[in-house]
């Protein structure tokens, strides 16, 4: 099933349950710290990724960013609901730019679509919807580009448009987001001034 219209459905059909404050929820990450560090730990459910057999031949160079089609938890919650088959690394709030962690960096999040591309990216969703850019609030795109400009440092990835892409550009797929309403000079600005003056941390 097409992964956007995916999690619309389940979001619907996983009824309360999902959107109860619990399906996001802080538990420890269960080896240490989350990989960015203002995050807050929301595991996706171990069968909705991949754990690489050799994670150190795990070469990251790619960021794929999202537009879930969905709000914060219910994106969460599916994330975190067995048999899913889908997941990201990171997802991004629209009001307060919260970010939780569903994935750890190491392992292999099901997100672009394109198995060679989750091997090498770090897919990042945000709540909202392609069509409605009240969601890209300036809040979401200053905590965004500050989680972007980290990956890219710890991994060595360049801060363009090359290497910072959207999931419509990945290969194969037949998505559109993040959309037409997603300012990419501006993103790719604030990515690269918050490598140079780091956001403070967020107090959770």
């Amino acid at each position: 099933m097409h992964r956007r219209r995916f999690i619309r459905y389940a979001a619907t059909t996983m009824g309360a349950a999902a959107v109860l404050p619990s399906s996001v929820r802080a538990v420890a990450a269960p080896k240490g710290p989350t990989d960015y560090a203002t995050a807050m730990w929301v595991p996706a459910a171990p069968t909705n990724y991949t754990v690489p057999s050799r994670p150190a031949e795990r070469r990251i160079d790619r960021v794929v960013i999202h537009v879930a089609q969905q709000l914060f938890t219910p994106t969460a919650g599916i994330f975190r609901t067995p048999s899913k088959q889908v997941s990201a690394h990171y997802v991004v709030r629209s009001g307060d730019g919260h970010v939780a962690q569903c994935v750890r960096e190491k392992d292999i999040a099901w997100h672009a679509g394109n198995w060679s591309w989750n091997t090498r990216s770090i897919g990042i969703e945000h709540e909202g919807w392609v069509d409605r850019p009240e969601f890209f609030t300036d809040v979401m795109y200053q905590r965004s580009a500050g989680l972007t400009a980290d990956i890219c440092d710890r991994h060595g990835i360049p801060k363009d448009r090359e290497h910072i892409v959207g999931h419509h550009e990945v290969p194969d797929s037949d998505h559109t987001d993040p959309g037409g309403h997603w300012d990419w000079e501006r993103y790719l600005r604030l990515v690269r001034d918050a490598a140079v003056s780091p956001l403070p941390r967020h107090p959770w």
